[in-house]
């Protein structure tokens, strides 16, 4: 009943007469104050204590995502996501290849378009669904970003670690110009969830058989929605894997077959698109993968420099008012510094996920600064960088076991009211209200069902109405109209299926200008609905559009 106890302990001769009934005494409070503890009593029910464990780490995770989605309500879902959002509704409605569809340089097909896709399932196609997968994205990516940093940590030291890896991954949350990177739309960000993966297989598993194949399989979905795998996650994979395997001089060990397996995943990959190609599934803007002439790496490195600050919430836009919040950001800035330096220190005892994680930033960072990528605002180029220094950062910081009550409170309060409280302050700012509301609601009220407008107008009107008003994207080029051949389907221009009666111009924008009536002609009636004109016709206009100059494709 009590094995921490010795059976000649239990029953003093003095305390027990000659003959009697040696029985164990009944467990009283005094009883259970002598010697036992939680420790103890967690040890004699691993079950219970493993149901608390998963319980505190499940409410742990609703509250982030609570969090994340109250964050992801104070910024408006633009064009951008409401594309995504429209694939995805295509995907969910039996049209898995996106036949018709072009899409950008970045397709998100294996991740973020799935996941959109099972929320629509559940609320239809609007916003609010945008706004939950994006919650539901971030949060994944967090909670593999924890599960990582807290590999072979034990107790109180398994919180903090937590703590302050999500303390790292929220700190672009407090500043608004800087939310976009990672609760605006779906972007970079989730392809990181392909290196988190890839991580976890080849440090808890490098020598399961199953380990390479499915090392090959992920690898090779995460460059079909994003080449940032192919150049990022692959090569930091197999430089690692390589260096394991010379430094035990032996190339035939798990190292080396996952080394293949990670390489191999590149041909595999193009093998896969061109199928899809062949079945008739969408086209991709390529991707900007040139290097940059020798003469701009300077400022290529400055830009980078500016982008990391931008992606650590540690610099905010001209006008936008920060404070405190850049001050949080460079600390966590010197979280992932001291988590670099730290890794390097140690690099020959560093775990499989530490050195691949080391490698993911500096090829990152190494790929974005020499390529044409860099720009005064592309922090999103660089996303690995955040979880990836946070994992360190943490791993480095925090012991795997941290000695003494009184400090393991002390480093749990801290840590977690970094984690929690910025975030849980920015997450009480009123949502945002989307700018095409009063546009959507007049169009919808005059009976408007489908028509023409720039970009930044088409989908984001599209998507609020809940494909009630369908706007497509079309943009003016050398005196023509034309569609626009970025993030559009181009079955929704065949007049014979389509009718368009109506354009958007946007008074105060350049996407299509005053010289859409010119190449339309004269409408029967144009109305002005805050910052837009509308110009209604009684003749289908997709007639008159002219094909798209398409971009290099793939």
């Amino acid at each position: 009943m009590f094995p921490d106890m010795h059976a000649g302990d239990r029953y003093a001769p003095s305390a027990v007469p000659e003959g009697a009934q040696r029985t164990p005494p009944r467990p009283g409070p005094a009883h259970r104050r002598s010697g036992h503890t939680a420790h103890e009593d967690s040890q004699r029910h691993p079950a219970a204590r493993r149901a608390w464990a998963a319980t505190a780490w499940t409410a742990a995770a609703a509250a982030l995502f609570v969090l994340f989605l109250r964050v992801s309500l104070t910024k408006t879902v633009s064009s951008d996501a409401a594309n995504n959002a429209l694939q995805a509704w295509d995907m969910l409605h039996g049209h898995l290849l996106l036949h018709g569809w072009i899409i950008g340089d970045a397709t998100y097909y294996t991740f973020d378009l799935p996941m959109i896709a099972f929320v629509e399932s559940f609320l239809g196609l609007h916003t609010i669904a945008v706004h939950v997968a994006v919650a539901l994205i971030y949060l994944t990516l967090t909670s593999l970003a924890v599960v990582i940093a807290v590999t072979a940590s034990s107790g109180t030291a398994r919180a903090v670690r937590a703590a302050v890896t999500v303390a790292v991954l929220s700190a672009p949350l407090l500043i608004i110009s800087d939310r976009w990177i990672t609760l605006g739309f779906p972007d970079h960000t989730g392809t990181v969830v392909f290196l988190l993966v890839s991580c976890l297989l080849i440090d808890r598993a490098p020598a399961w058989r199953l380990t390479a194949p499915l090392l090959c399989v992920i690898l090779c979905a995460g460059q079909i929605g994003d080449v940032t795998v192919r150049y990022v996650t692959v090569p930091a994979i197999v430089v690692v894997c390589a260096y394991r395997a010379l430094a035990r001089r032996k190339l035939v060990t798990c190292d080396g077959v996952n080394l293949i397996a990670a390489a191999a995943s590149v041909p595999l990959a193009l093998v896969v698109r061109a199928v899809l190609l062949h079945a008739g599934a969408y086209l991709m803007v390529s991707p900007k993968t040139r290097i940059a002439p020798i003469a701009e790496w300077g400022h290529n490195w400055a830009l980078a420099w500016h982008n990391i600050r931008l992606l650590f919430g540690a610099q905010a836009a001209p006008a936008q008012p920060a404070g405190s919040a850049i001050i949080f950001g460079y600390a966590c800035m010197l979280v992932a510094a001291a988590g670099i330096v730290g890794t390097l220190l140690r690099w020959r005892t560093a775990g499989r996920a530490e050195q691949v994680l080391l490698g993911a930033i500096v090829v990152n960072i190494g790929v974005y600064a020499f390529s044409t990528l860099p720009g005064n605002n592309s922090p999103h180029d660089i996303v690995a960088v955040l979880p990836a220094g946070a994992i360190l950062g943490a791993r480095t910081l925090v012991p795997t076991r941290i000695e003494g009550r009184l400090r393991a409170l002390a480093a749990s309060a801290v840590a977690m009211a970094a984690a929690l409280l910025p975030v849980s302050v920015v997450a009480t700012q009123p949502p945002a209200v989307p700018q095409w509301a009063a546009l959507t609601l007049w169009l919808q009220s005059q009976g408007l069902r489908y028509g023409l407008g720039g970009y930044w107008d088409g989908s984001s009107v599209t998507l609020l109405s809940g494909n009630q008003v369908k706007v497509r994207s079309v943009e003016l080029k050398d005196g023509q109209v034309t569609l626009s051949p970025w993030e559009t389907n181009t079955l929704w221009f065949d007049p014979a299926h389509e009718y368009a009666s109506f354009v958007i111009v946007g008074v105060d924008k350049n996407d299509l200008s005053q010289k859409a009536e010119a190449f339309f002609g004269k409408p029967i009636r144009t109305h002005h609905i805050d910052s837009w004109k509308v110009l209604i016709y009684n003749k289908n206009l997709l007639t008159q559009l002219k094909p798209p100059a398409l971009p290099p494709t793939s």
